[in-house]
């Protein structure tokens, strides 16, 4: 019997990014019965699901454009395609993918190259499945059949936005994609007022939103200006453009004032664009003891344990307190298990940043080394997994987001070091939610 004359048994959507491939897959599933429509890079394969909805797809983990774990998370975030069926495929067979794609509802992840017959199998054993798992049709009485319920985010409420989250040097490859490449940044939005803290590479992109509405006025909030922390500025395209109004807040004790930093960091031998250039109005504010308050926000600082004069920055607003304190390695040289008390000597030294996160609802700070890799980075102003869940209990932090990863922690590496994190609170009977930050995390408050 030929395909053409085979009943159409279900719609799947083959997302590949060899054509080779893709084809093999599409002839022996149309040749089972099955309508095939393919797709040949990840942006493809989302657009196709969310307008053709097919029953299943059967996509690779590694795909063009966009990778197949992040095509499977914006499937799994939408209403229309949050129950479709998946069916991952890998050529490389890593366990941190295949427990993702298994954690974000996937039927099935096969390894390539993919025998044909195991294939139509896979494809035949979900349909199987689906047709025990449907529920009944149930009858819905005519007095339920009230009107649709429909709601709509309110983009009004303060919210916090992470363009950055790499620390020492922004990293590019398909190894990344997931958590992003970009350096330190965060903005925070309360109404008209937008706070930034710091400039990494991740403010160039702020920086082109902000540039197509109008000009308003913005803070800057710098930690330390050590280039990841100030790379982009000289990219940040609001700082080109008349009518914004910046000013630039850090701490005294660099080794020059806040202007000469920047003027020095646009000087011409190393930019071509100098900051008299700059046609926005720029101002350079030393920290004081005073907070600086910014509409209904409150904004103090405490210094942190980091190679020059580097500060973490504390928000109350709307009720609740967000603190960015990307920089800081907490308890210096300290390699033991994450028991120690308050009153430990060790600890007592740091009972002004421990009494500064006191009682945070979201403390965004780092963890950047494992322990094993702490032993050769004493010093670096970095601290250790452990050392960070350790901060996070004697601060009762109420939850925490994980910044600044090492250039070198892949996304693979990043998630591995993000279980241990859990697990490493959970041995200390603490209870927190924790995640690792990435480019693009939005969170309203």
């Amino acid at each position: 019997m030929t395909s053409a004359l085979l009943p159409r048994k279900g719609r799947i959507l083959i997302g590949e990014g060899l054509v080779e491939s893709a084809v093999l897959m599409s002839q022996a599933l149309e040749n089972a019965g099955y309508q095939v429509t393919m797709a040949a890079d990840g942006e493809e394969c989302l657009r196709l699901a969310r307008e053709t909805l097919p029953d299943l797809i059967a996509m690779d983990i590694i795909m063009p454009k966009m990778h197949g774990l992040d095509v499977l998370r914006s499937l799994r975030s939408d209403l229309k395609t949050r129950d479709m069926g998946i069916i991952m495929c890998s050529g490389k067979d890593f366990k941190t993918d295949r427990d993702l794609s298994e954690l974000l509802g996937a039927f099935d992840c096969l390894n390539k190259p993919i025998a044909m017959p195991l294939l139509v199998a896979r494809v035949e054993a979900y349909f199987g499945w689906r047709a025990v798992a449907s529920p009944p049709m149930i009858s819905v009485p005519e007095e339920a059949r009230a009107e649709g319920f429909s709601c709509t985010l309110d983009a009004s409420r303060p919210h916090i936005e992470l363009w950055g989250t790499r620390g020492s040097t922004p990293t590019v490859g398909a190894k990344f994609q997931r958590h992003g490449g970009n350096t330190s940044c965060l903005s925070l939005t309360v109404g008209d007022d937008v706070m930034v803290f710091d400039a990494g590479s991740g403010i160039r992109d702020l920086g082109i939103r902000l540039a197509a509405h109008k000009p308003r006025k913005l803070h800057l909030f710098i930690t330390h200006p050590h280039w990841d922390h100030i790379q982009g500025f000289p990219f940040f395209a609001p700082a080109y453009i008349s009518g914004f109004e910046i000013t630039v807040y850090g701490a005294k004790g660099f080794g020059k004032d806040l202007e000469s930093i920047f003027r020095g960091q646009l000087d011409r031998d190393y930019f071509p664009v100098q900051l008299e250039d700059m046609k926005s109005t720029l101002h350079f504010r030393d920290l004081t003891e005073e907070a600086v308050e910014i509409g209904g926000a409150k904004v103090t600082w405490a210094f942190a344990q980091h190679p020059g004069a580097t500060v973490g920055y504390k928000v109350e607003v709307a009720g609740r307190k967000i603190a960015w304190v990307p920089d800081n390695e907490f308890l210096l040289g300290y390699m033991g298990p994450p028991t120690l008390a308050r009153d430990h000597p060790l600890v007592r030294n740091y009972a002004r940043m421990i009494l500064f996160l006191s009682d945070v609802d979201l403390l965004i700070h780092e963890a950047q080394y494992l322990p094993e890799e702490y032993t050769r980075k004493v010093g670096w102003g970095h601290s250790s997994v452990s050392n960070a869940c350790l901060l996070m209990k004697l601060a009762a932090v109420r939850r925490w987001i994980v910044t600044h990863h090492d250039p070198m922690h892949d996304d693979g590496f990043l998630e591995t070091k993000l279980n241990l994190t859990r697990q490493v609170l959970e041995s200390m009977g603490y209870s927190m939610q924790v995640s690792h930050g990435y480019d693009g995390m939005t969170e309203y408050l």
